[in-house]
Order: C-alpha cells, then sequence, then structure tokens
C-alpha cells in the first residue's frame, strides 16, 4: 500500500502527525515496536550527532573559519609551539555532509509518518499488520528492489553526488594560492565565473582558446575515427578479403596495450631529436627536425593523427557485428538499380550505421573532450605561451589537472570542471534528441 506523505500528514492521526517529531511513535503506538524503536534510535543518533559536531559545522559554514594558525611560547619546554587555526575545506566539506545528513533524517523522519499513516489504514480495514520479521523476509521477495538498490544509491550519494556538490560549492570561494587562500579561504560569489568569461584577462583569454580548440579536438577524434573504422571493418569484412581474424587482431593489438606505455613511446619517437626525425635526417629529406610538439598547428595535427591509430580500433570493435547485420536485400536491390560502392556506402551502410550508433557517437564525443591520456601523455599541453596557464594543445580536463595541481587555481579548476559539465550534459541531451534512434525507435526493425 503506498501513500503519499501530504496525506499522511493530512489525514493521519495525532500519532502520526507527532512522528515528524518523534519518528517511531505512530509505531509504537501501533504495536510494532521493533520498527518504532529502530526510527527513535535514528533520531537520537542524528540529535547526538548534531549536538556534537553537526551545529557547529553548520554555524562555521558562512564564513568558513577564521583562526589562522597561531604560535605560542611554552615556557616550560622553552619553544614555540604550533596550535592549528581553521581549515576551510575541511569546515566545507563537514558544512556539505551535515546538510546531507540533515535532509536523510527527514526523508527518514517522512517515512516514519508514512509508516505510521499506512499502520493506520491496516488497522481500520482490519487487514494483516506485518510483523518485524515479515517486513525483513518481504524485503527478498515484493520488496527486493528496496534491498538491493540501497547500498549503490548510498555509494552514489556519498561518493559521487556528495564530492559533486563540493567541488561545485569551491567555484565559489577564493580557494587558490593567489594572497595565501590555501588554508583559509572566503565565499566570493560569482566572482571566478567573472574572471573565466572575461576575455580581457589571460584567464579568460586561455578558456575561450582552450574551449575552441576542445570543441575542434572533439569533432575530428569523433568523426574521423568513426568514418575510418568503418571504411577499415567495410575492407576487412569484404567477401575477398583473406585472413580477416588476422588483420582483426592487427588493429585490435594496439587496444590491448596500455595507452600509458605507447602514447610515451610515440612521444619519443616524435622528439626533436627522437627516431622519426632522426631517420629522415640521415635520408636527407630535412634539414632540420620536424616541430612536432613546439609547434601549435604541428601539435594539434599529431594528436589528431595519434588519435587516429588508437581510436579506429575501438570503431572496428563497435561496428563490425551492426555491418554484418545490415540486409543484404538492400545491397541487392542497389546493384540491380545499378549503383556503386559509393552510392552504397552513402544511401544504405551511413544510414544504417548512423541509426545504430548514434548513442555510440555521443557517448564517443564526450570522451574525447575529456580525454585525457592523449593530450597529456603525447604533448602535456605543449607548445605553452610564455605566462599562460594552458598550453595550445590542452583540452578543458588538461588544462583543469594543471589549473588544480600545477597552479594550485582549485577555485577556478572547479569552475572549469562545471561549464565542461554543462557544456556536455545539455549537448548531449539535445543532440541525442534529434536522432533517428530516439524520434524513430522502431524504425530499422
Amino acid at each position: 500500500m503506498a501513500v503519499k506523505f501530504t496525506e499522511s500528514f493530512r489525514k493521519g492521526n495525532i500519532f502520526t502527525k507527532l512522528s515528524i517529531l518523534i519518528p517511531g511513535l505512530g509505531n509504537l503506538v501501533g504495536k510494532q515496536i521493533i520498527k518504532g524503536i529502530m526510527y527513535i534510535a535514528i533520531e537520537a543518533a542524528f540529535v547526538c550527532f548534531m549536538i556534537m559536531k553537526g551545529i557547529n559545522c553548520l554555524a562555521m559554514l558562512p564564513d568558513l573559519g577564521s583562526r589562522p594558525q597561531q604560535e605560542v611560547w611554552n615556557e616550560k619546554l622553552g619553544i614555540y609551539e604550533y596550535v592549528a587555526g581553521d581549515n576551510s575545506l575541511l569546515i566545507l566539506l563537514y558544512g556539505i555532509a551535515t546538510i546531507f545528513m540533515i535532509i536523510a533524517y527527514i526523508i527518514v523522519a517522512a517515512g516514519a509518518v508514512k509508516s505510521s499513516y499506512k499502520l493506520e489504514l491496516l488497522k481500520e480495514k482490519g487487514k494483516h499488520i506485518n510483523t518485524f520479521a515479515e517486513d525483513v523476509k518481504s524485503l527478498f521477495n515484493e520488496n527486493l528492489h528496496k534491498l538491493l538498490l540501497t547500498l549503490p544509491v548510498s555509494g552514489v550519494l556519498i561518493f559521487t553526488i556528495l564530492p559533486l556538490i563540493f567541488m561545485i560549492s569551491m567555484a565559489f570561494t577564493n580557494y587558490s594560492k593567489v594572497n595565501n587562500h590555501l588554508v583559509l579561504f572566503d565565499w566570493v560569489g560569482l566572482e571566478n565565473f567573472k574572471q573565466i568569461f572575461d576575455s580581457g584577462s589571460m584567464i579568460g583569454q586561455s578558456f575561450w582558446s582552450v574551449f575552441g580548440w576542445t570543441i575542434v579536438w572533439a569533432v575530428f577524434a569523433t568523426f574521423l575515427n568513426y568514418i575510418f573504422g568503418i571504411l577499415v571493418a567495410l575492407l576487412i569484412n569484404r567477401k575477398g578479403t583473406k585472413l580477416k581474424a588476422f588483420w582483426r587482431f592487427i588493429f585490435i593489438l594496439s587496444i590491448a596495450i596500455p595507452q600509458f606505455v605507447s602514447l610515451l613511446i610515440v612521444r619519443s619517437m616524435l622528439a626533436q631529436d627522437g627516431i622519426i626525425n632522426v631517420v629522415l635526417k640521415n635520408a636527407g629529406w630535412i634539414t632540420k627536425s620536424l616541430p612536432f610538439f613546439t609547434n601549435a598547428t604541428w601539435a594539434r595535427i599529431t594528436v589528431i593523427v595519434v588519435n587516429l591509430w588508437i581510436g579506429i580500433p575501438y570503431t572496428i570493435l563497435q561496428v563490425t557485428g551492426i555491418l554484418q547485420n545490415i540486409p543484404m536485400e538492400l545491397y541487392e536491390a542497389a546493384d540491380v538499380d545499378g549503383a556503386n560502392g559509393f552510392v552504397k556506402f552513402i544511401k544504405i551502410t551511413m544510414p544504417y550505421m548512423l541509426f545504430v550508433t548514434a548513442p555510440y557517437l555521443i557517448t564517443t564525443f564526450t570522451a574525447n573532450i575529456n580525454n585525457f591520456n592523449i593530450v597529456y601523455l603525447l604533448t602535456k599541453g605543449d607548445p605553452v605561451m610564455a605566462g599562460a596557464t594552458a598550453g595550445k594543445t590542452d583540452l578543458l580536463v588538461t588544462w583543469l589537472y594543471k589549473m588544480t595541481i600545477d597552479y594550485q587555481y582549485y577555485n577556478l579548476g572547479a569552475v572549469i570542471g562545471i561549464m565542461t559539465f554543462i557544456f556536455l550534459a545539455i549537448g548531449s541531451l539535445l543532440v541525442y534528441r534529434r536522432t533517428k534512434a530516439y524520434k524513430d525507435e522502431e524504425g530499422f526493425q
């Protein structure tokens, strides 16, 4: 029997209404002793937590602390001792965690009200009221979903939602090495967002430059890999190709090798004194080293080309099975009409592939925007102009890493993370809703 909180609180008796203040009271009155005690135990634990820690955490959240570390002279020992001051980072984390605890308690209290009202209705109708043992047994039958989802949902809340809100909150502070705000920092509102979007500042110029290159990179890295992957898969799958398993193995071998290893090897091969430049010089084809990583245009093209070598095998794996499922009648009809291979690819293969793999393309596009490995391991964002925090090949994700780890601009790094999330979320939703895979789900069935 499902009941709503508003209905339960409005129509319930006095004990049901009081359950919002004393969770479990209605269950105790209704003879569900163990469940009532459990609710009261949760309330007692919550009250103890709030008295001992929670109220203080909430009280310090508005100003994030102001007491610095102090140096105190110990006359007995004859030395200076350091007394720890406030730590704004911990205050922010504990304050957000306390808010989560309050929300969780409110949910429990609302559940107690609904449980009491449900018990009240069962009594009025003369229906059977479960004992505690029967409630536990129901968790393995009709309420199995509650048992199985409790741990995963708790994990998502603790390890995903809580850190995400913590990171978002950091974007509204001055938590950075600027003016030594690494231990004590304050709320600054939207100042960090203004700094990021100000094209007149160095940070603002870097943001728009990195943002533009990130979009260009994601488009090329996604669609070039996709098109070339399909073409290679078609070549391997055509009837005249021999040793198909061998060719698939050759391309897929690059997936088996860790990118950390392969990309560092490629980086050393393309270096100024790497094997590529040495061989070309010895052959007399060039007189000075090719600027693979020192020229912005060369570096960006290098990143895209190397990504083809890494990304095409993944596309081959994705599309091989789909290509084999395209109805042969379509190709036979095209042959009767005199269509050549290019026309069949444009009119049959690509529309079918785009319909089936549209969600995969969106996922790949998102992954390429956040493709930390290929850029950082290959170029480390180089080349970097003097005084700039971002290089010409930096993506938003690698720039975020540098802003936090290298430069300790944690507040700006949080803003970059928020903007990346907003762009990806809105872009992915809008694009997916416009695909035929969403609009015409039955189209190819």
